[in-house]
């Protein structure tokens, strides 16, 4: 599969305290054609600033101080607010977390849709609100012509989160982030989502990269997932290979934070990983998850553990990774 999107030692830095803070550091991904690929993490993981470096949206003070974002073998980082006014929206669509913070509630759907075909489409009003109800009715919007002429507040939930895929999807993106895009949705209206990711990835060969704190989100849908801690890449992999045998104790916590399906209501809590993700300004020294690891060892609490690749799109920054006969 041909890469579409590749992201190479990316970090992320904002000022504090007279120096600069690395949020993001040394993160590197992968998304092909026609390829879901889930970025996983517990809140303050980074994973959100990734995604917005891709279309350089960083908030400043903020800023790339090293790496490459390259689409389609084109170089991102560098490129000049002009130059990146057509990727974002024209090469990748953004779909925001909360429809209703995102969505413009004093402008029809009809109005903001067809802004955004027109911000990168140049055409006539007319034809521009034709194709935003072709893109309405693809999305399965019920009666899409008389939702052009509402505004955000009278459609439902699942309905205002296909309009902002609408407008992501209105210039005819090749990659589509979508930023923990279930999480404001019920168990029914998520499924619905997500059976939208999978067509569109199938009818329109769209790259997607899936931002999402819910693990059993990413099971269903992604086909390889990165799963973010502190502002590094800890482990990657096909998306069932990583499941069924993860390399690392941050991976095997969120697994086994997740209910079995078809097994009896839990007594009680779920497991839960004791701690919380460490700030950038106060990362312990060695292994950045050491003090919430059940299985750290001595060596854990003084060196950073180095990413250890084990072929075929695996691999995993954990001494626990290494092959045995070195360990």
């Amino acid at each position: 599969m041909s890469a579409l999107l590749e992201v190479r030692d990316l970090e992320i830095v904002f000022p504090f305290g007279g120096k600069e803070l690395a949020v993001v550091r040394g993160v590197s991904f992968d998304v092909g054609r026609g390829e879901i690929v889930g970025l996983v993490g517990e809140s303050g993981s980074g994973k959100s600033l990734s995604a917005l470096a891709l279309l350089g949206l960083i908030p400043p003070p903020g800023r790339i101080r090293r790496g490459s974002i390259r689409l389609a073998g084109r170089e991102l980082v560098g490129l000049g607010e002009a130059a990146l006014r057509p990727v974002r929206g024209g090469r990748i669509g953004l779909v925001f977390q909360e429809p209703s913070a995102a969505l413009n509630p004093v402008l029809t759907v009809g109005t903001q849709i067809v802004e955004a075909i027109r911000a990168h489409r140049p055409m006539p009003r007319r034809e521009a609100r034709r194709r935003a109800e072709e893109l309405l009715a693809r999305l399965a919007v019920p009666d899409p012509r008389r939702r052009l002429a509402e505004y955000p507040h009278q459609l439902s939930g699942g309905q205002r989160q296909r309009v902002l895929v609408a407008i992501a999807l209105a210039a005819g993106p090749d990659l589509l982030v979508a930023d923990e895009p279930t999480t404001a949705l019920d168990v029914t209206l998520q499924a619905q989502v997500l059976d939208l990711f999978r067509d569109l990835r199938r009818d329109l060969g769209l790259g997607l990269l899936l931002i999402t704190h819910d693990l059993a989100v990413v099971a269903g849908t992604c086909d390889r997932v990165a799963v973010m801690y502190a502002g590094q890449i800890v482990e990657c992999g096909p998306t069932a290979e990583l499941f069924a045998a993860p390399a690392h104790p941050y991976t095997r916590g969120l697994l086994a934070s997740l209910p079995e399906i078809g097994s009896p209501a839990p007594r009680g809590e779920l497991p839960a990983i004791p701690g919380q993700v460490p700030s950038a300004g106060d990362l312990p020294p060695g292994c950045p998850f050491h003090p919430r690891c059940e299985m750290r060892l001595a060596e854990c609490a003084t060196s950073e553990p180095e990413w250890i690749d084990h072929g075929a799109g695996r691999g995993a920054r954990c001494v626990l990774a290494r092959p045995r006969e070195v360990a």
